[in-house]
């Protein structure tokens, strides 16, 4: 959770060459944030759920480069970013009815809701603990997913107005969440505008009056097909990741490389991995690298992906095992613990995120997010390197 992963020195990395590693970096994130902070007039919150991403304790980071709040899903990860000294807002948006909102309530922690019942929850934790529970109204505005239905709508905004009127909550917001913003030309991204202007005049005539409104995310943020709220979620953009692919000013924020831990030459004629998928077609040499689809490394992405040795990039050949993966590397030999890099920054010519993406048929938000905790964590700031491990 945000905030929460145990640190070292770069020492313990030096000291351990057997072991891969997710470098963070940690300026890429504070310059990703810095402009959605500029790009939104301030009015940022971002959104760390996911272990930030899978980039870990980076709460403090993205708040000291401008984010004013900071949104999860679980009260878990809300806690977790308290315990981190964070004192800007949080907002958790997805619990089940039965959630400690007693405990979130006690950390200041604001509360999505999308239904009475949920309401119901919230108002009996407020009441326990003499707290006024901060909420923010989610309408569903077409994705059936998170959110009130449309037709449950004004039922929630009268009976959130008769708790405001007890003094047992405040609604501070209205939110909703977008189902096509990556395509801005998209006709869905109208009709979704207009419910959610909808569902905020209905809050109103239901007298409710001081909230904040936030619709857009990343991809709706960057296109601008979100329209103009008090704020702006932003939680892929923070990490280099632009869902529209219209935007070329994202950093990429993440690298993973892993040591050699064997090697051999072949000949003409060898089956690599599981299946013999991939037949050498000359004589070659082979290098085994220590982790695989159990680390993260997408098992669709076999016979497909790339790697950067020595400064250029060489294939990975055979299945992807659930610990291993096998790199060509033609007439280079490798030695027993050089670093390959399996992702980057790109300024280099290694392989990206969205080179994986691409790889694997999937998104680049499910390639940061699934590195397994085998892989030692190292968040990498401009002044001081920092080692954590899950």
């Amino acid at each position: 959770m945000p905030g929460t992963s145990p640190s070292g020195t770069l020492d313990d990395v030096q000291q351990s060459p057997s072991v891969p590693h997710l470098v963070v970096h940690d300026d890429a994130i504070r310059a990703n944030t810095s402009l959605f902070a500029d790009r939104t007039g301030g009015r940022l919150m971002a959104v760390l759920k996911a272990d930030g991403f899978g980039h870990g304790a980076i709460a403090r980071s993205v708040v000291d480069a401008g984010a004013t709040s900071v949104g999860v899903t679980s009260i878990e990860e809300a806690l977790a970013v308290r315990a981190a000294g964070v004192d800007v807002p949080v907002l958790s948006w997805l619990n089940p009815v039965d959630a400690d909102f007693e405990g979130a309530l006690l950390a200041d922690v604001d509360l999505a809701v999308s239904g009475l019942e949920l309401l119901s929850a919230v108002s009996r934790a407020a009441q326990s603990t003499g707290r006024r529970a901060r909420v923010h109204l989610h309408v569903d505005v077409g994705m059936a997913r998170d959110g009130a239905a449309p037709d449950t709508w004004p039922a929630l905004c009268a009976a959130a107005r008769e708790l405001e009127s007890r003094g047992t909550l405040r609604v501070v917001g209205v939110m909703g969440h977008m189902s096509c913003a990556d395509h801005p030309d998209d006709p869905q991204n109208v009709r979704e505008r207009l419910l959610f202007d909808n569902a905020v005049r209905t809050a109103r005539r239901r007298g409710l009056a001081r909230f904040a409104t936030h619709l857009a995310a990343t991809a709706a943020t960057i296109t601008g097909v979100g329209g103009t709220h008090d704020v702006h979620r932003i939680g892929a953009g923070l990490f280099g990741i632009d869902p529209s692919g219209t935007s070329d000013d994202l950093q990429p924020t993440l690298s993973l490389t892993a040591p050699v831990v064997a090697t051999r030459a072949v000949g003409r004629g060898t089956g690599v991995g599981y299946g013999l998928d991939h037949v050498a077609d000359r004589p070659t040499n082979l290098a085994l690298l220590p982790l695989g689809y159990g680390d993260g490394l997408p098992r669709a992405a076999s016979g497909r992906a790339e790697v950067q040795v020595r400064g250029r990039r060489r294939p990975l050949v055979g299945r992807f095992s659930m610990d291993m993966v096998v790199v060509d590397t033609g007439e280079d030999r490798l030695g027993l613990g050089e670093t390959v890099t399996l992702f980057g920054r790109g300024d280099e010519g290694a392989p990206t995120v969205r080179d994986w993406a691409h790889w694997s048929d999937t998104i680049e938000h499910e390639i940061v997010t699934r590195i397994g905790t085998r892989v030692a964590r190292v968040h990498r700031t401009v002044e001081t390197p920092e080692v954590t491990r899950a």
